[in-house]
């Protein structure tokens, strides 16, 4: 168990006495506050504060921050006060503490909607101090290491956001340690057969590759002495992530894997570096293709070395990374290499240092305009993700796009109005569509027209975030221009039917007033919801003009009723089972692309003339949706009528399999209302099946009990996109006979 003082000889190393002092004043009251309360490995609770400052305390960040890692879990978890923090251990600790509890204590209708904010919310907080990325980063390095006390499920879940956003970011800030520590350890929660396999081969290998660690460290040591360079030579294993990447990226066998084992020169000087690079490729084949120069050009989290892959002793290959050992303790440390603050009056807040980093400043730029926190959750995990790719503007300088990027990603980078305007490309001179995927070396030259606009189609191309947002910026614009001139129109078109002069209601102001009785700012957003459908014209005459109303309403009395039943006949069953936020008796209907049931996360989205219908959140219709006509719908009322749910069932072709799963069906209370069946060569049989069930979690456990029939290979749920291309969806149950 790691102590305080463990933490203090490290921090005694580059702190000076009042970070100490201040370091131990934390600890004190962080034991306090955490006393009786325990892990569930029932270990006493201080242990994760004591290794999240432990952490910290590796990186050599400063002090507050230390003191920050002892104290992060005091307000959300104990009776401490942010009050208190700060009165105990100034403004600059309390804010840190601050923005790391305010991450964790958000509450929200759903665990999708939940996560993006809270991952929205977390970047947001690391432009005003960074500290707080690399606390919550620490926190959930500690939390990995003890994920072994946590439900299956809830592993699987931490793991899978670990790597979609923590380790990525971390990867952004330059701390190549824990982005190596996260990944591993993601592995061995998502796929534990392929962790244990791949660390069991390389164990197995251990013996030899030390031996030939050893060998090439002296061939390399031997060769920079005799030219007069000063290098530090050292070999490692690639971490196990990285090995299970690549052999999934090139279709690989772990024993065809060679390069398993990297080497790092580590030089005094720029000039030494490529003098080196020339001396190994000199001495072993450089292979084509496999150079990059990341000195030159380095990337976005500031990493800079040469790399270069040979084909090494006995006709291995290595890959050999060259750099200074300034480059090296930032690759190693990142941002927290480099922590310096500049000096400050007391009560100031800290200094920040997140101008080193472009991508964030652009990730603060676009995320002010994505107000669905699902989309900036798409848009985020494509900008960590990506690799980079290094393109010229016509007077040589270098930017940095992600690799897939285009023209008018390039332009967009440019400025938001060279992107608004491009009518055309020049790649290295030529010109060039739009869509085109820019390559290392190019150089991109955009030809604009004022009279050009952003168009829908670019959507289906651009890679970067900020390229997007802008232009469905600008779509949206354009659709509500539409909406408002169509509902200006509608409006105007049932006034002169029901005698209602709008021209007259507009200047005096009357018309105004009902707009602000429906929380409209001005006609214009009763025109574009009029348009949108979100408001019937009728309703609005109406409350314009009572009297004209009633002579209306006679008139059409008996197409009004017959319209009436219509849409009685239309609402599907279980409509009365969804709430509207904030609207009542709007036709409701479910989507038949994903069968939506009761306890699933679900989403409204208006159809102009049809009412509301009914997805799921991850339905893969919704993300193309528009924002403004989604609304906010949950589940209430009866649960206990049959839903519709699709399933996929693989089994192996054996006699009475699929009697069996009938039989296990109708146990369960649950009705086949129709199926399909395929066999395929290798000698299974693909089912698909149309069910009733009463709700999500229903469905689920009939899922899990069909999984343990013998002879069941796999069960899915499953959703039909556009195509009618069925997809598995939410929860996989593979068989534990299979």
């Amino acid at each position: 168990m790691i102590r305080i003082t463990d933490i203090l000889d490290k921090a005694s190393k580059y702190l000076p006495a009042d970070d100490q002092t201040l370091i131990q004043k934390a600890y004190i009251y962080s034991a306090a506050a955490h006393a009786g309360q325990t892990r569930l490995s029932g270990e006493p609770y201080l242990l994760h504060p004591l290794e999240t400052a432990n952490i910290l305390a590796e990186l050599k960040l400063d002090g507050p921050s230390v003191a920050a890692g002892l104290l992060h879990d005091t307000v959300e978890d104990t009776k401490a006060s942010i009050e208190d923090i700060e009165e105990r251990f100034g403004e600059e600790v309390a804010d840190i503490v601050d923005g790391v509890t305010k991450i964790s204590l958000m509450t929200f209708d759903s665990k999708e909607e939940a996560q993006a904010e809270n991952i929205r919310k977390m970047v947001i907080a690391m432009s005003e101090d960074i500290r707080v990325i690399l606390i919550k980063l620490a926190d959930r390095l500690h939390n990995m290491r003890t994920l072994d006390f946590q439900p299956h499920m809830k592993q699987a879940l931490i793991s899978r956001e670990t790597l979609d956003i923590y380790a990525p970011l971390a990867n952004r800030l330059g701390l190549h340690r824990v982005k190596n520590e996260l990944e591993d350890l993601s592995l061995k929660y998502l796929k534990p057969d392929v962790y244990a396999h791949i660390e069991t081969g390389i164990s197995r290998h251990q013996t030899m590759g030390e031996e030939y660690i050893a060998k090439v460290i002296g061939l390399m040591k031997d060769l920079l002495e005799a030219n007069g360079i000063k290098a530090r030579t050292v070999g490692r294993r690639k971490h196990i992530y990285s090995i299970y990447h690549k052999m999934l990226a090139q279709d690989l066998t772990l024993e065809q894997v060679h390069d398993l084992i990297a080497f790092r020169v580590l030089v005094s000087s720029l000039k030494d570096c490529y003098a080196s690079l020339g001396l190994v490729h000199s001495l072993w084949k450089p292979i084509p293709g496999r150079f990059k120069d990341y000195i030159s050009m380095p990337k976005a989290n500031m990493y800079q070395s040469l790399h270069t892959t040979v084909i090494g002793p006995d006709g291995e290959r290595i890959e050999i990374q060259i750099r200074t050992e300034e480059m090296n303790q930032l690759c190693e440390f990142g941002v927290a290499a480099h922590w310096q603050y500049k000096e400050r009056e007391r009560g100031k807040k800290a200094a920040r240092d997140v101008d080193r980093f472009t991508w964030l400043r652009q990730i603060m730029d676009w995320q002010h305009e994505l107000k669905d926190s699902r989309e900036f959750m798409t848009n985020l995990r494509f900008d960590l993700f990506q690799d980079e790719v290094y393109v010229f503007t016509p007077k040589g300088q270098v930017k940095e796009l992600p690799e897939g990027a285009t023209p008018v990603d390039f332009a967009y980078m440019i400025h938001t109005e060279v992107g608004n305007r491009c009518a055309g490309a020049k790649i290295n001179g030529k010109l060039a569509p739009l869509a085109t995927v820019l390559q290392n070396g190019d150089t991109v030259e955009i030809i604009a027209d004022k009279h050009r606009s952003p168009s829908q189609d670019w959507l289906k191309f651009v890679k970067t975030a900020k390229a997007r947002a802008r232009i469905k910026h600008w779509v949206r614009t354009e659709e509500r221009a539409k909406a408002i001139s169509l509902g200006k129109e509608m409006l105007e078109k049932d006034g002169r039917r029901m005698g209602v002069n709008l021209t007259k209601a507009a200047k005096d102001g009357s018309l105004m007033v009902i707009a602000g009785e429906h929380s409209f700012g001005s006609l214009d957003d009763l025109y574009s919801a009029l348009g949108y459908g979100k408001v019937s014209t009728r309703r609005i005459l109406r409350e314009l003009s009572p009297k004209t109303e009633e002579k209306f309403e006679a008139k059409e009395a008996h197409k009004a009723e017959k319209a009436e039943e219509t849409q009685e006949k239309l609402k599907l069953k279980g409509s009365e089972s969804i709430k509207i936020q904030g609207v009542d008796n709007v036709l409701i209907r479910f989507a038949g692309c994903c069968n939506p049931l009761p306890g699933d996360p679900i989403v409204g989205y208006v159809s102009r003339g049809r009412g509301v219908t009914i997805h799921t959140h991850d339905c893969p219709n919704v993300s193309g949706f528009e924002p403004e006509r989604l609304l906010r719908v949950t589940w209430e009322g009866e649960k206990d009528q049959p839903y519709p749910a699709k399933i996929k069932i693989l089994v192996k072709n054996v006699k009475g399999v699929l009697g069996r799963v009938a039989t296990l069906l109708a146990e369960n209370g649950v009705n086949i209302s129709s199926g399909s069946f395929e066999s395929t060569l290798d000698g299974k049989t693909e089912c698909i099946f149309t069910v009733e069930v009463k709700d999500s979690s229903h469905l689920y456990h009939v899922i899990d009990r069909l999984a343990k029939i013998d002879s069941v290979i796999e069960v899915k749920r499953l959703v039909v996109t556009d195509s009618d291309s069925p997809h598995a969806r939410g929860y996989d149950a593979p068989s534990q006979h299979g």
